[in-house]
């Protein structure tokens, strides 16, 4: 029998809430504080702990600190839509209003606690090899391991995900992996581009409409939102929405339902919200652009996915699977990089990111004629020299020993490293920055970033 721990100090509410647990099957301890809790529980013997926001002597976020793996539902009263999202923020696994509606408490429960189940039953490993190996997303720099790490978390969860990252960068990727890692995977996910319709189609294309709301609604039509009920609706672009669609979609996101363009009737739905931007939501809220209560509602879990730059030896990885998924699809023979298209990719800013860097690799597969992608092939928009602020001696350097199979295959910052490690014994740093065609300042900037030491004499 599911177990579950009630930290709630008004004792009308907490012997409610018991009564209504008890009624549905689930067996229930009780506190009336979090000292309470801590002293006379075991804590990881509970399914699901449920505590009030405020209690005497310590908050019930304290519970989420003390829970371990056992998630914590916190409940509040105080209509405070910034303290519960601090509270998912601080690791609740979900909030709930008071007065709560008791199929909605329920549902949160019956929900919470067959996720708390799922998990215990997995490996703590599973969900990590289960987003390595979703198609293209690719890469195991640090914050692509944050990204994954945050998706692993919220994923199982209904929670709210603002999904943060220039464009290229491959948003609608990450909620489609959100999507698939979640209990809403059977059921569909409606992607929708913000920025791609028209203002004045965009709140029936979310809402639907009635026969007759508007001149040319001749037939009743449900919306996006209603056709991605008990799924996950992806709003990308969220930034471009009007401020007349963004007051309807807050009313849906707090009451669970929508109504049609025309119609009187609100329609119940339970769909899980993603969305997705380039641009800074709290600036816009700021300047009045984008509703600030909506901006809370949504930013409940963020998601920053790197630029393609800042993903170091990812960039490569990635421009090898786009060349074979080219190859393949495009019916030519394997192909691989050439020393100097590597130097290339890897030194190159990358401003469209993930997509500049697919196309990029696709075009050159079109135009190759043989089975190496030479630098030329690939059009990139990049001098050899004067590269990240070395002399052309040392790029011409760099790039001759590219040829040599112990160094094949890496960029300039790998060239860099190795050329410091070998050579600081024997060179002083005014000789190495002389070397490699760098100011003394900048010198010490790149070991700085790059983690090497200065020889110690």
């Amino acid at each position: 029998m599911t177990h579950i721990l009630i930290v709630e100090d008004e004792v009308i509410i907490r012997t409610a809430l018991k009564r209504l647990l008890e009624k549905n099957s689930y067996e229930v301890s009780e506190a009336g504080a979090v000292h309470e809790a801590l002293s006379g529980y075991n804590l990881d013997e509970f399914d699901l702990i449920i505590s009030d926001l405020r209690l005497p002597g310590a908050p019930g976020t304290d519970m989420i600190t003390a829970s371990g793996d056992t998630p914590v539902l916190i409940m509040t009263s105080y209509a405070s839509l910034r303290s519960a999202v601090d509270s998912m923020k601080m690791g609740a696994v979900d909030y709930i209003a008071k007065p709560f509606d008791h199929d909605e408490m329920l549902a949160a429960v019956e929900r919470i606690t067959e996720l708390s189940r799922y998990n215990k039953a997995q490996d703590a490993e599973f969900i990590d090899e289960e987003i390595l190996e979703l198609p293209k997303i690719i890469g195991q720099c640090p914050p692509m391991k944050k990204v994954y790490s945050h998706v692993k978390k919220s994923a199982p969860t209904d929670c709210n995900i603002y999904i943060q990252g220039e464009t290229g960068t491959g948003k609608e990727l990450i909620a489609k992996a959100i999507h698939q890692l979640s209990f809403r995977t059977k059921k569909p996910i409606i992607c929708v581009n913000c920025a791609a319709i028209p203002e004045t189609l965009i709140e029936s294309e979310l809402f639907g409409y009635e026969k007759g709301a508007f001149t040319g609604a001749n037939s009743n039509r449900s919306g996006l939102i209603e056709a991605a009920d008990n799924g996950t609706l992806f709003l990308d672009e969220i930034g471009e929405l009007p401020l007349e669609a963004q007051a309807r979609l807050l009313r849906f996101l707090q009451e669970g339902e929508i109504r049609r363009i025309g119609a009187v009737t609100p329609i119940k739905v339970n769909v899980r919200v993603v969305v997705a931007t380039h641009r800074d939501l709290k600036k816009l809220s700021a300047e009045g652009k984008f509703r600030q209560d909506l901006y809370y509602r949504l930013n409940v879990m963020r998601i920053e996915l790197p630029p393609l730059r800042e993903r170091g030896k990812d960039i490569v990885e990635l421009a090898e699977a786009f060349l074979i998924n080219s190859c393949e699809r495009l019916k030519k023979p394997t192909s691989h990089f050439s020393a100097k298209s590597i130097q290339a990719i890897t030194t190159y800013n990358w401003p469209g990111n993930i997509r500049e860097l697919e196309n990029v690799v696709e075009r050159a597969v079109i135009l190759s004629e043989s089975c190496e992608i030479t630098d030329d092939l690939l059009d990139i928009d990049l001098e050899l020299v004067q590269i990240s602020g070395m002399d052309s001696d040392f790029a011409e350097a760099a790039a001759s020993n590219f040829q040599s199979s112990d160094v094949a295959g890496l960029s300039l910052e790998d060239y860099f490293q190795r050329f410091i490690l070998e050579h600081q014994d024997q060179m002083s740093e005014t000789e190495l920055a002389r070397k490699l065609g760098v100011s003394r300042k900048s010198l010490w900037e790149r070991r700085q970033r790059l983690g090497i030491p200065r020889k110690k004499k």
